[in-house]
């Protein structure tokens, strides 16, 4: 299997980016017994680890049509001319482009979190900080591992967007570690956690559901992680400091919602670019995508305590105020629900297989 950098469609790609870091690593020499919430998220991250080669049933395979069975309706240019010219054959190349592009930044955003929850390890000052942050790199490595394997399966893989770049260099070179939290933790995790819900929910083949179901559960622990230690953190901060920290969460909100415009994905499939872009901001489905994003983000943000009149202002302009009244619990337990459905089907796949084999075992005999 070539590396993912050679299923490029975009020339000149460099094969490393690197950030410079200007930051203190933090040791805590009280060793105490730490606060009893962040030791429950710790012994859920031990307990809940999980092997991407074996939960993840890789037989299933994506469609060739569709890889991952998503409606065209969702496509932000089905309605327009542009879409109605195209073939059965076109439309099935950017069907591929187009999905492949999601998975790639759920990707590269997975590799951006496993080096910012390094970067936590080191930085924050509370040793049970430390210790669940140590079983998110492990998350975050395995979901690299498990997005790798599954946009292998699309033949074609796109770098990250300069949006989601541009907030991953301000995460990885502030010095306070709670600005790596609040990018990574808050924001970055919590817009992903929505995007892996829209494709959890609206595909119909088994393995794109699966694997964003798997991933999802993890997510759901890192980012009651950043709200368990921001709560503890910001009361003690100056309202000048405040203001930084909420400039910053309306300027990268601003950023991630921008992300998903895609305009490599029309450029490289020879598509008018500016039409296609201008129909898929105005797609009632994009629109309505874009405010979903926030589900997540919302309601962490108000019980973290950066909820100034100026935080409410911009989530009101971006048409997402009312998520402050979402059940955050009540997702995250759905999301454990959904993870625990496709075990159960796993499950039931292995064991209708070790009975088929038992049974065609026991009748070769009789059948001699």
């Amino acid at each position: 299997m070539p590396s993912l950098r050679e299923l490029y469609p975009i020339p000149d790609i460099d094969p490393c980016w690197t950030v410079p870091q200007g930051f203190e690593a933090a040791f805590d020499w009280d060793y105490d017994d730490g606060r009893k919430q962040m030791m429950h998220l710790y012994q859920k991250g031990k307990d809940m680890q999980w092997d991407a080669l074996t939960r993840v049933d890789w037989d299933e395979q994506l469609g060739e049509e569709n890889p991952m069975g998503i409606p065209d309706e969702l496509s932000g240019i089905y309605h327009t001319p542009v879409w109605g010219k195209m073939s059965d054959k076109e439309k099935a190349h950017c069907r591929r482009h187009f999905q492949s592009w999601t998975i790639s930044q759920f990707m590269q955003g997975e590799q951006a979190a496993l080096i910012c929850a390094a970067k936590i390890v080191q930085q924050v000052p509370d040793l049970d900080a430390k210790f669940y942050a140590s079983t998110q790199v492990m998350d975050e490595a395995r979901h690299v591992e498990v997005y790798k394997k599954f946009i292998e399966r699309f033949d074609v893989a796109y770098p990250m967007t300069k949006p989601l770049q541009t907030l991953v260099d301000q995460a990885l070179r502030d010095s306070r570690w709670d600005m790596t939290y609040l990018a990574m933790q808050v924001v970055i995790e919590g817009l992903a956690l929505a995007a892996f819900n829209n494709i959890r929910e609206t595909a119909s083949n088994p393995l794109a559901q699966m694997v964003n179901a798997y991933v999802m559960q993890d997510e759901s622990r890192h980012v009651a992680f950043g709200r368990v230690t921001l709560r503890d953190y910001y009361p003690q901060l100056t309202q000048a400091e405040r203001d930084e920290r909420e400039e910053f969460l309306v300027e990268a909100c601003y950023h991630m919602r921008d992300r998903f415009e895609g305009r490599e994905i029309y450029e490289h499939l020879g598509l008018p670019v500016d039409e296609c872009v201008a129909a898929q901001q105005q797609s009632g489905y994009m629109q309505a995508f874009r405010s979903m994003l926030f589900q997540r983000i919302v309601p962490i943000v108000r019980d973290i305590g950066l909820w100034s009149d100026k935080i409410q202002a911009a989530y009101d302009k971006m048409g997402v105020l009312d998520f402050a009244n979402t059940n955050y619990d009540a997702l995250v337990a759905r999301d454990n629900e959904r993870a625990e459905e496709f075990d159960e089907i796993n499950r039931q796949k292995r064991q209708a297989y070790v009975e088929e084999v038992a049974a065609l075992g026991a009748s070769g005999p009789a059948a001699e």
